[in-house]
């Protein structure tokens, strides 16, 4: 099982890092505060600046905070798998917000990482579905974009490990699509469509 370091240790974070603790990898989290680090039951906490220790790295942090992980540890994350699980909305009017040309958070990370693996994934379901393994009483799906077979295999071996489901996406322009359904499912539950603790469940 490979190891897993976390960025960011808030709902998606403390979720993610349960599934790779689920799966039994060894997992670190690194955040800023490393008190909220190691509130997160079962990993090995990190302050901001101390070095990557996982295999499979997981920017769970928002959009535009990725580009303080690409300038502190950009040259720690060559040959890593990067996992963006962000969906890069504007929260004051709940629309897609990237730069100019830019298709998807996951493609620009990429742009920025190309000595990286990066990954889509994580950013289609909730946290409370992500934490408890299950939606609406079936194992919980996750998705997954990537232009590195291997990347996307190494994500399914711990996803599958702890219990959930697992989607192949596709390559990474299919970001794009899962941004897109993302964002929808953030406006639903906004608007009290849908929870926060729900979500879409994809039936095979």
């Amino acid at each position: 099982m490979a190891s897993i370091t976390v960025f960011g240790s808030g709902n998606i974070g403390s979720a993610v890092a349960g599934i790779g603790v689920k799966a039994g990898a060894d997992v670190q989290v690194i955040d800023r505060d490393k008190s909220k680090a190691a509130a997160v039951s079962g990993v090995t906490p990190a302050v901001w600046g101390e070095p990557i220790t996982g295999d499979i790295v997981i920017l769970a942090l928002p959009y535009p905070a990725e580009a303080s992980v690409v300038a502190d540890y950009g040259a720690q994350l060559a040959d890593k798998v990067v996992v963006d699980p962000s969906n890069p909305v504007d929260f004051g009017t709940m629309d897609l917000a990237l730069p100019q040309g830019v298709h998807s958070a996951a493609e620009e990370l990429a742009g920025k990482l190309p000595d990286s693996k990066v990954v889509k994934a994580f950013n289609t379901d909730f946290a409370a579905t992500l934490a408890s393994g299950v939606n609406d009483g079936a194992p919980t799906t996750v998705m997954a974009a990537s232009d590195s077979e291997d990347a996307r295999q190494a994500l399914q071996a711990v996803v599958e490990a702890a219990g959930l489901r697992f989607v192949d996406a596709g390559a990474l322009k299919r970001a794009s699509y899962m941004e897109a359904f993302g964002a929808l499912q953030m406006v639903l539950a906004m608007s009290g469509a849908t929870q926060w603790t729900s979500g879409f469940k994809v039936v095979k």
